[in-house]
């Protein structure tokens, strides 16, 4: 049969074509019910030729519940959170839950908005970037009575679930790595940290660790937006003019970090031995440039795909309860080729 052009496609269509009953067809598109796998095969081919979509609203009026994880993180240009959504994608891609995104860019105010308007769709669970939330959106994801997982950090307490590394480690560690390689005088460059939770937590770890080993930050400079690369280009010439003396600069993420290493390479200095360079998240992009950035991993993958382990677990349980699980994965700190060793 031809689907009619004035109205939306009902199961009766299916029903129809595939000659099958109503019920039938309800069943095989919901996934549940013994049906033979002749009959669901019939059914799905008819549903697919004719084009139909189940309204899936209308079945979450009965469940409370739409088959939606609401994904809410700040930004998709800093090559950080696609791996996460990667993560996240892969787990979900065979089960009945669909990952639906929200970016915030690191405001509270717009995470509110857009935590907001993905709650009132009922989803299955919630996985959001961070611990740090205003009251208003703490407030929302305490009373949503779903799955709730905070990804990328563990240093807080989390409404429910949470997965991520410690930010602070990562900075203590990376900065003991840097003092024993008997550098002196360093700077930090990244990020306005104020809506940069992890950066802050990050930057903490990292002059704790140097102030143990006797040494103090000699300068720092911090950026918001425009183009990573372009900024650690920047912010690595303005540093080095006003603190000639600098031989080591810590960069809060890597794409900043490539950008002062492409800048430094072409004006001549000697890196690791005049100036030490170290970046945060082990991006793909690091493997092109000419040397290895020193960096750490941030298990960004792993934590999306652990993420989505427990909305999924969780989701199939008949109230959505389970005890929450507090997952901390340890980073990797690689030297590269531009750290002493």
């Amino acid at each position: 049969m031809t689907s009619p052009s004035n109205r939306p496609l009902t199961l009766r269509d299916v029903s129809e074509a595939s000659g099958v009953s109503e019920m039938t067809v309800s069943r095989v598109l919901r996934n549940r019910g013994d049906v033979s796998d002749a009959t669901r095969e019939k059914v799905l081919q008819a549903a697919k030729r004719l084009g139909y979509v189940p309204n899936k609203i209308a079945g979450a009026l009965a469940s409370q519940r739409v088959n939606l994880v609401a994904v809410i993180i700040p930004s998709m240009s800093n090559m950080v959170f696609p791996e996460v959504m990667t993560g996240i994608s892969r787990t979900l891609e065979d089960t009945d839950l669909q990952p639906v995104v929200g970016i915030t860019d690191y405001l509270p105010e717009k995470e509110e908005k857009v935590l907001y308007e993905m709650l009132s769709w009922r989803p299955s669970g919630v996985i959001i970037a961070g611990l740090e939330h205003s009251d208003a959106a703490r407030a929302m994801l305490q009373a949503s009575g779903i799955p709730v997982v905070e990804i990328m950090d563990v240093d807080g307490d989390p409404v429910d679930a949470m997965v991520g590394i410690s930010h602070r480690t990562a900075g203590r560690e990376m900065g003991e790595a840097i003092a024993r390689a008997g550098y002196k005088r360093i700077a930090f460059l990244g990020t306005k940290m104020p809506l940069d939770h992890r950066a802050r937590k990050r930057f903490e770890g990292f002059t704790q660790a140097l102030a143990k080993a006797g040494i103090e930050i000699a300068d720092q400079e911090f950026y918001s937006g425009g183009s990573a690369l372009a900024k650690g280009r920047e912010m690595t010439e303005t540093v080095l003019k006003r603190t000639p003396d600098l031989d080591f600069i810590y960069y809060s993420n890597d794409m900043i970090g490539a950008g002062g290493l492409l800048f430094l390479l072409e004006n001549g200095v000697n890196i690791p031995a005049d100036v030490g360079l170290a970046g945060f998240n082990g991006v793909e992009l690091l493997q092109g440039l000419p040397m290895q950035l020193a960096t750490m991993d941030a298990c960004r993958f792993e934590i999306g795909r652990k993420a989505a382990e427990i909305i999924l677990e969780r989701s199939r349980r008949e109230n959505g309860d389970g005890a929450p699980e507090h997952i901390e994965l340890a980073p990797t700190l690689s030297i590269g080729d531009t750290l002493r060793t």
